[in-house]
């Protein structure tokens, strides 16, 4: 596991259990004690964490999440999308974050690249949890749409989110989704959501849809937008060949992430 996944996993742990030690991380993760301890320093650094003796507690506000989002923390298939996400960022981005619990992940893995404190980085989102998560990095700005926000995701939907959207402008943006076929394209179960999602996909350069294999060949309520509005869609390798295939043939760029 290389230090961005090992950073990530440990933030996921401490959202799952509160805190951890040193000599759970180094068995956990096949580490050294020293490599170990550098790792809770660096995320102590940038206030992702408390160090202590030992180990270390999580900071309370990241990690009052949902049920929706501690259920599916940790789970390996949103962990390595989040990282291979993560990797398509270069320092000085602008970059759009819908809600959903694969971008929180996502959002996890950008606070664990250490090469990003130098040019910094800004974070457009709509998820007023991923607002919180990534405001104790300092180096990066943090912008939130503002708008009325939806209590069984934590995102911020309506014209205020439309007003600011339609002022910026994003290098890329990672988009959530309920579902994604070649027929329907991608789909979401609210359709407040799904109007927030193809606004910020719109104004971004580049859009790509983050979905593990269970959201492929699905659709749900409310359409967001097909390849032409989506050209890269990254997801894991449980995807079966035949619904790749599809996509694929549809217009879409599948990545697998490793």
């Amino acid at each position: 596991m290389n230090r961005a996944a090992r950073l990530n996993a440990i933030l996921e742990l401490l959202a799952e259990q509160g805190e951890v030690s040193i000599d759970q991380l180094a068995e956990r993760f096949g580490a050294s004690a020293a490599t170990t301890r550098r790792d809770l320093d660096s995320l102590a650094e940038r206030r992702l964490l408390t160090r202590t003796h030992g180990g270390a507690v999580a900071q309370s506000v990241a990690y009052d999440l949902p049920i929706r989002y501690k259920s599916h923390l940790g789970t390996g298939a949103k962990e390595r999308i989040a990282v291979a996400a993560a990797g398509l960022v270069s320092p000085g981005d602008v970059v759009g974050l819908s809600g959903g619990t694969t971008t929180t992940a996502i959002a996890a893995a950008l606070a664990a690249r250490d090469d990003l404190a130098a040019d910094g980085l800004t974070v457009v989102t709509n998820a007023v949890n991923i607002a919180a998560q990534l405001a104790m990095r300092p180096e990066f700005k943090v912008v939130v749409t503002g708008g009325v926000i939806h209590a069984r995701s934590f995102e911020l939907v309506g014209p205020f989110v439309e007003q600011l959207l339609a002022g910026i402008r994003l290098d890329i943006a990672f988009i959530g989704v309920n579902g994604l076929s070649a027929a329907d394209g991608a789909t979401t179960h609210d359709e407040s959501e799904s109007a927030v999602n193809r606004m910020m996909a719109e104004r971004a350069a580049r859009a790509v849809i983050v979905a593990d294999a269970s959201k492929i060949g699905q659709a749900a309520f409310a359409q967001v937008g097909g390849a032409e509005l989506f050209p890269v869609v990254l997801t894991d390798a449980a995807v079966t060949a035949s619904a790749r295939d599809a996509l694929t043939d549809a217009g879409y760029e599948v990545r697998i992430a490793d």
